[in-house]
């Protein structure tokens, strides 16, 4: 069996997956109630709370999964990217449950540990296939082959992620933290027609959501507020429309170029309706696996070559692949 961790930004979390992909216990406790009040995650805070949440955490996930320590074969952890000091807690934290147990550590990124969400059970996908990963840190364009293998970038965002630009636009709206879900559930009373927010043209497969953004703005700034108040849910569900427009053509457009038979969506911008609805054929992530979890660390760490014992005692944490 084996145990993942995942402290890549402000939800701490731990699994216990099989090596077939069976999920026995999918722990994952939040913080997205102490950040709500600063508007987004504060690094030094997730940090703090992921020391005083990763023990009880692991606990937790023991206990769901009816297991101890003496039955895991293998511990896997988020290296990076993310929030350089809430990785460092969870990297210390598996090193030291690998060492004193003698156990080989497997060190994943954070987003091959999305795409292999879609390899757990029940319904495991397998290569090839197109992925579109959006989440609030990357948007990317993925051509999975195998998967072991290190997916080849086709499109990248120039400026803000998906996620980000979600967040970023609630904040404008006066919405609530996290803003994805906040302007999904507002979007739906909404007319995404009311608005015409503009999808940025860029070269290739790239994204960008900056000058959406920009022109949400604009809008907010020229309302009185009481017009603001009452236009509030048309305003998300066009800019919405927007962002799910960007990534479903830039999606659809990688499909065809490279000949995929097959497209996935992952990452935390995978629970939003509108993109599942407009992408049909599509294979979306669990809701439950579309945020950051730590089954998706310990699927991945089941393709990720292990660190024997005691050589991951050097690992270290990196917050950007770049």
């Amino acid at each position: 069996m084996i145990l993942g961790l995942e402290t890549s930004c402000d939800e701490t979390a731990a699994a216990v997956v099989t090596a077939d992909g069976r999920i026995l216990s999918n722990v994952v406790s939040s913080q997205a109630d102490l950040h709500a009040r600063y508007g987004g995650v504060v690094p030094e805070v997730a940090s703090r709370r992921h020391l005083e949440l990763v023990t009880p955490v692991v606990q937790d996930a023991l206990i769901e999964a009816e297991t101890s320590l003496d039955e895991v074969d293998l511990i896997g952890v988020t290296a990076g990217p993310g929030l350089i000091g809430a990785l460092l807690v969870g990297v210390a934290a598996a090193k030291a449950i690998a060492w004193a147990r003698r156990l080989p550590l497997a060190a994943v990124d954070h987003l091959q540990g999305h795409v292999a969400s879609l390899y757990l059970e029940p319904d495991p996908l397998e290569p090839p296939f197109l992925c579109l990963l959006a989440s609030g840190g990357h948007t990317l364009l993925l051509d999975v082959q195998d998967r072991g293998g290190k997916p080849r970038v086709l499109g990248t965002t120039l400026d803000d992620a998906a996620g980000e630009a979600f967040d970023k636009g609630a904040r404008l709206l006066g919405l609530g933290y996290p803003g994805g879900a906040e302007i999904d559930r507002l979007a739906r009373e909404g007319d995404p027609s009311a608005y015409g927010f503009p999808v940025a043209r860029v070269p290739g497969l790239d994204f960008s959501f900056s000058g959406l953004k920009t022109a949400l703005l604009y809008v907010v700034r020229e309302l009185p507020p009481a017009e603001l108040e009452s236009r509030r849910a048309d305003l998300a569900a066009a800019y919405q429309r927007a962002i799910v427009r960007a990534l479903v053509e830039r999606t659809r457009q990688a499909a065809d170029q490279i000949g995929a038979t097959a497209v996935a969506v992952v990452g935390g911008v995978a629970a939003n309706s509108e993109l599942r609805a407009t992408l049909p054929d599509a294979t979306a992530a669990p809701l439950a696996l579309c945020t950051d979890n730590a089954a998706m660390i310990a699927s991945a760490a089941r393709f990720t070559e292990a660190i024997p014992y005691p050589g991951y005692l050097a690992l270290d944490a990196y917050a950007s692949t770049a």
